[in-house]
C-alpha cells in the first residue's frame, strides 16, 4: 500500500495522507460478491475511468469524460454489454448515469468484474457522491462532494481502491 492508493479502513478511505469518511455498501464488505447484495467487494480494483456533469460541474482534470442524457451502464447479466457503459435507448435492465439527484455529478468508474464482465457478479461498483454521511450506498464507495472533488483532483487512471476483508 501506498499513499497514492485509497485504502478502505473501518474510519474511512486512506488517501494522500489523509484519512476521508465514506459510506460503503448496505450489505458490508463481502468476499463474494453477487448482483443485488449492496455488499462493497473485497480486493484491490483500479480506477479505469472518471465521468462528470459538465452541465453542473467543470471538468475535475483533463482524463474525465462528460456524462451525456443518453449514456447509461448495463447492470443485466444476460446482456452482452453486461457492467459496460451503453446509450439509450437500451432494451436491457441499466442504470442511468446521469441522474436528478447529485450522486453521480462525478464518478470514478473500478474494474470490478470489468472488462470481462462475469454475469451475476455484480456492476457498477464506482466512487461518487454520498447521499448523507453514513448512508449506504448499493456497494459503491461514496464521499462528501467536497472530498470526492478533492481525490478527483489527485487521482490518476490506475490509482488502486483496496478493500480489506474488515
Amino acid at each position: 500500500m501506498s499513499l497514492a492508493d485509497l485504502t478502505l479502513t473501518p474510519q474511512g478511505v486512506r488517501f494522500m495522507g489523509r484519512l476521508i469518511p465514506c459510506s460503503i455498501g448496505k450489505g458490508g464488505i463481502s468476499a463474494n460478491k453477487r448482483e443485488g447484495d449492496g455488499a462493497t467487494p473485497v480486493g484491490i480494483h483500479r480506477i479505469v475511468g472518471m465521468l462528470y456533469r459538465p452541465d453542473r460541474i467543470p471538468p475535475p482534470n483533463d482524463w474525465a469524460m462528460p456524462i451525456g442524457p443518453r449514456d447509461l451502464w448495463s447492470d443485466d447479466g444476460r446482456d452482452a454489454q453486461y457492467n459496460h457503459m451503453v446509450r439509450a435507448p437500451y432494451g436491457f435492465s441499466h442504470e442511468r448515469l446521469r441522474r436528478a439527484d447529485p450522486l453521480y455529478d462525478l464518478v470514478f468508474i473500478t474494474d470490478w468484474n470489468w472488462p470481462d464482465a462475469i454475469p451475476g457478479q455484480g456492476s457498477a461498483i464506482f466512487l461518487h457522491q454520498w447521499r448523507r454521511p453514513g448512508y449506504p450506498t448499493e456497494g459503491c464507495v461514496a464521499f462528501s462532494r467536497q472530498n470526492l472533488r478533492w481525490i478527483a483532483e489527485r487521482i490518476t487512471p490506475g490509482t488502486r481502491l483496496i478493500v480489506p476483508q474488515l
